[in-house]
């Protein structure tokens, strides 16, 4: 039976991945946040690992807010990096392979393409440089580890765009969504399916480990504006979107304005396949 401990299990892509845990054969999956485990303590998340023995670690503890980020930039830090070197310096102990998960917040937003993994990093937010420091720290201490970075992730749990859109939809008859920031949503349910595909085909020898930094969102690129016209059209929400610039948006933080990644060498090595980001949006409103 192969080990699986997942830390931030009560976030959107822990949730995601332990609603979904049954459905893989073979894993033992040990779900904790900050109840169950203190990540940032080293002694602590040390016992836990000696206790339970994972195979595989699932790191999806952060801390999202990325505007409140520029004003707690301590808290940010503790979550985002020093606790992700703390689990990747105890679980390299142990000899247990680390997935983490990162950002697209990592790069400038100024590329003229889909951005690959070895593309020059350059965060322009708090919450991007804390999240940077994480990568560093986890490759540092775990050299057997995955760095997953992802974009626009939204979910059945937690706060997130999709839910905002849908209940100031449904309070408004207009609403201006910002038109020339570019990314790629995507459906955090996808994104766990791909975490526990990986460790299944590795587990099973059908595919190998390779350490490194990956990319992955789902297929397509969107603004906001058009995220959130599908929301309201697939939704059947009765609300008129009128595009904005950034720049119309007053807000704390330089959002990248270009985020779009690209994902090759994540299919390539695993198999991955990715839905498209519409389709997925579909089937999170048609599972609800």
């Amino acid at each position: 039976m192969t080990k699986i401990l997942v830390t931030g299990a009560n976030g959107q892509l822990g949730s995601e991945i332990n609603k979904i845990s049954g459905q893989f054969s073979g894993l033992e999956f040990c779900f904790t946040d900050v109840a169950e485990l203190d990540i940032t303590n080293p002694e602590k998340v040390a016992e836990f690992l000696s206790g339970f023995k994972p195979d595989f670690l699932v790191n999806c503890a952060a801390y999202t807010n990325v505007d409140k980020a520029e004003t707690d930039v301590a808290t940010a830090t503790l979550l985002n990096a020093t606790a992700v070197g703390i689990l990747a310096e105890q679980s390299a102990k142990t000899g247990c392979k680390m997935i983490h998960v990162s950002t697209d917040y990592v790069f400038d937003g100024n590329g003229p393409r889909p951005y690959r993994e070895d593309d020059r990093v350059d965060p322009q937010s708090a919450y991007g440089r804390t999240k940077l420091e994480g990568e560093l720290l986890c490759r540092k201490f775990n050299p057997e580890s995955l760095i997953i970075r992802t974009s626009w992730l939204y979910s059945a749990f937690g706060n997130n765009f999709v839910k905002t859109m849908v209940r100031l939809g449904n309070e408004r008859s207009e609403l201006g969504v910002i038109a020339d920031q570019i990314g790629t949503p995507t459906n955090a349910a996808d994104l766990a399916s791909a975490i526990l595909t990986i460790i299944s085909s590795v587990k099973s020898g059908e595919k190998a480990f390779v350490a490194g930094i990956y990319h992955y969102s789902n297929e397509g690129v969107a603004s906001w504006y058009d995220f959130t016209k599908a929301i309201f059209d697939i939704a059947e929400i009765n609300c008129f979107v009128k595009p904005i610039a950034t720049e119309d948006y007053p807000s704390p933080v330089q959002r990248p304005p270009y985020s779009v990644m690209n994902k090759s060498k994540i299919k390539l090595i695993f198999g991955l396949r990715i839905p498209y980001w519409r389709d997925s949006l579909t089937e999170y409103f048609q599972k609800k």
